[in-house]
């Protein structure tokens, strides 16, 4: 029952944490930007990918990052990955096709930053910038910041998220952070 208790209180004090965190926008020049994956339909990035892929093209086009980095698997689609379609997606947006890095493998968040991170060691990059959903950026500048790099977060514009749904997202990331932090690839 101690026990219990003392992880919900965790949870609940992390999901506030979370939740302050989510509209903080820390946009600022770094190496390069990272959007985070997400679903994609049939070789067409989903709305909300949609939404983080514009405001990755904002920002470059405000010359904070000369990279944009593309994360994320194919999701059960054998065709398509959510990084490949947000490559595709990103160059008919003006973006040269040589500014953006593909991480493709990924199928969890943990594990395209395990990999983002490799591919970026690899071309001698050290700060990034992540677009995402709000909620979802506390968790991805912990896990970089884990790997050794600068991290800063820039949630893309709000959705029609209702507030409980947003209050569950919180939740839902605390949870994701919390079984992250005890080793697993969430």
């Amino acid at each position: 029952m101690v026990l219990a208790t003392f992880a919900l209180g965790y949870l609940c004090s992390l999901t506030l944490r979370i939740s302050r965190e989510s509209t903080r926008d820390e946009a600022r020049q770094a190496e390069v930007i990272i959007v985070m994956g997400a679903a994609e339909y049939n070789g067409h990035p989903s709305p909300v990918l949609k939404l983080r892929l514009d405001h990755a093209v904002s920002l470059y086009e405000r010359h904070l990052a000369p990279y944009i980095m593309t994360t994320g698997g194919p999701g059960g689609d054998p065709s398509f990955t959510e990084a490949g379609v947000g490559r595709s997606y990103l160059i008919d947006r003006g973006v040269p096709a040589e500014a953006v890095i593909v991480e493709d493998a990924g199928d969890t968040t943990a594990w395209s930053l395990s990999a983002a991170a490799e591919i970026l060691r690899r071309m001698g990059l050290r700060s990034c910038l992540i677009v995402s959903d709000g909620y979802h950026i506390f968790r991805v500048k912990r896990i970089l910041q884990q790997e050794g790099f600068a991290a800063y977060g820039s949630p893309r514009p709000a959705g029609d998220t209702s507030v409980p749904r947003l209050w569950w997202q919180y939740f839902r990331q605390a949870g994701a952070y919390g079984l992250w932090k005890i080793g697993f690839r969430v």
